[in-house]
């Protein structure tokens, strides 16, 4: 397969994260926070994809945090959610997460193929193996404890896609997780859609190196972010002869003066949910491993208005130095997060796009 046209394209990368997720990044009880709605995702979606912008990158939930706001307790779907967006949009990739233990890997190798030829090849697959308990509980399913069984069944339910995707023939495969017999699907994609991933753990980190064309990690301490990326970058070419790149996320609040931009991440704070904050750090630190442990008040901090996310926070010119710094610590892009989304973006885009652009980090749409 010929390289998807997401991946040719050299430049740090930008997207949303989260924005089908009520609150998308941002843990607030504040009334006019994020509604993620489909018109709302719509009307952003259009903006991002003329201004631009690379992708959009959904949450995959099922329930939320609780807390007074039940944090992430309203989600559209990712599936539909990005089919229906590649509908309405020419040029970005959108991206579906997809939790392995939940969605069988034939139907999904299916559901991508169909959404490439909807888009012109512009969907991307987000792979999570699972770590958020509750969240399987309420499904009804077991999740394991160990790392080495959720890897490897992750690595079986890609193969199978990847098989499905590439192979003229049906096949049988004999895994230890999935035995199945004649499988094949049509149509396939012409190019091999973008894979993305977020793990935290050695197996985990093992499994990115092996499939993922960007693998995601936290940016809490840049210093220490330089010497991860380098050993991340190696161990994909130690271990699977790979080039991966390194993605983060961050939570934008840019104004036109700093002090207004403080007094708005003050106020996030003043009115985060600290109940769903601090339940949501608590799932995290028991079932994942990608944030320091550490280095908790500062994580702390930064879950109740970004999701831990790197803060961007200051004038246009102040967004754009810290972009920079997250492309100068080796990064290869950055997620975005808006207390509200729809309104803050066209702002983003006015003032602090073409100051990204004339620093060489990102080139100018066409």
């Amino acid at each position: 397969m010929e390289t998807n046209n997401f991946l040719k394209r050299d430049h740090f990368k930008l997207g949303t994260f989260s924005t089908n997720c009520s609150g998308g990044m941002t843990v607030s009880k504040l009334p006019n926070r994020w509604k993620a709605d489909w018109e709302s995702n719509l009307k952003l979606a259009k903006m991002m994809d003329v201004a631009g912008m690379d992708f959009m990158l959904p949450i995959a939930r099922w329930i939320g945090y609780g807390g007074e706001t039940d944090f992430h307790g309203y989600v559209l779907e990712t599936v539909t959610w990005a089919t229906a967006l590649l509908a309405n949009t020419q040029n970005m990739t959108i991206f579906a997460t997809v939790q392995t233990a939940c969605n069988h890997p034939v139907v999904v190798a299916k559901q991508i193929a169909t959404m490439a030829q909807i888009s012109n090849e512009r969907v991307g697959l987000n792979i999570v193996a699972g770590w958020n308990k509750p969240e399987y509980d309420a499904l009804g399913q077991n999740l394991a404890d160990d790392h080495e069984t959720r890897y490897g069944y992750a690595q079986e339910w890609y193969d199978i896609i990847k098989r499905i995707w590439t192979e003229d023939q049906p096949f049988n495969f004999d895994g230890k997780y999935f035995k199945t017999t004649r499988t094949y699907g049509n149509p396939k994609p012409k190019t091999m859609p973008p894979i993305y991933n977020a793990a935290g753990s050695g197996l985990g980190r093992e499994f990115a190196a092996r499939n993922a064309d960007f693998l995601f990690t936290p940016a809490i301490d840049l210093e220490r972010s330089k010497e991860e990326l380098k050993e991340l970058k190696q161990q994909a070419l130690d271990q699977a002869g790979r080039k991966v790149g390194v993605l983060t996320f961050s939570h934008v609040i840019c104004r036109p003066t700093e002090a207004e931009a403080k007094e708005v991440w003050q106020s996030l704070q003043d009115n985060a949910d600290w109940a769903a904050v601090d339940n949501l750090i608590r799932l995290q630190f028991a079932h994942a491993h990608s944030f320091p442990h550490d280095l908790m008040n500062l994580i702390r901090e930064r879950f109740a208005a970004g999701h831990g996310g790197f803060p961007l926070v200051g004038t246009p010119e102040q967004v754009a130095d810290g972009i920079t710094q997250l492309h100068e610590t080796g990064f290869g892009g950055t997620t975005l997060s808006f207390f509200d989304y729809a309104e803050e973006f066209p702002y983003f885009r006015d003032n602090v796009l073409p100051i990204l652009e004339a620093r060489g980090i990102r080139k100018k749409f066409a």
